[in-house]
């Protein structure tokens, strides 16, 4: 089904939207999927654990604290999400490798490029809520971007 995200906000008035503070960097200018989210900060070990697990067209959601200092999202890490099946990554904080990202098919948006890579301490935690960008992401609910902005359900609106 063709989707954009005026459509699904003209056709849903309880969905909330994200701030447009995001840029993309992934082959994938639209996608969909439920939401999957990980807090961290400047250490993307859970990113990388969550990457190597299926995704079945999910979406991570990742609450960076918005972070311009460090990468949470390199091409090696979104090359294993595309193997995995992941449909997207919107990070709240920085990736790189931006012109390799360009080229997978994966969704990813983010705040800007950063060259340098995270510690990897260990740190972080899966399946909290999060909150960024005016929007508070729960695990389960459904994400939709493309390139007019993140638009956020409880349900599947394309079902």
């Amino acid at each position: 089904m063709t989707w954009t995200n005026p459509d699904l906000c003209d056709a849903h008035a309880d969905v909330a939207v994200a701030a447009p503070l995001f840029q993309d960097y992934g082959g994938r200018r639209a996608f969909c999927g439920r939401i999957v989210t990980v807090a961290c900060f400047e250490d993307n070990s859970r990113v990388r654990e969550l990457v190597e697990e299926e995704g079945h067209g999910k979406v991570m959601v990742v609450q960076g604290g918005g972070s311009l200092r460090r990468s949470l999202l390199g091409d090696l890490l979104a090359a294993k999400a595309v193997d995995n099946g992941w449909s997207g990554v919107v990070l709240n904080g920085c990736v790189r490798d931006v012109e390799a990202l360009a080229a997978l098919p994966l969704g990813i948006k983010a705040l800007a490029a950063c060259p340098v890579k995270t510690e990897k301490r260990g740190l972080g935690e899966v399946g909290l809520a999060v909150e960024f960008a005016g929007v508070v992401f729960q695990p389960g609910q459904w994400l939709y971007a493309d390139r007019n902005g993140i638009v956020v359900a409880n349900r599947d609106l394309l079902a």
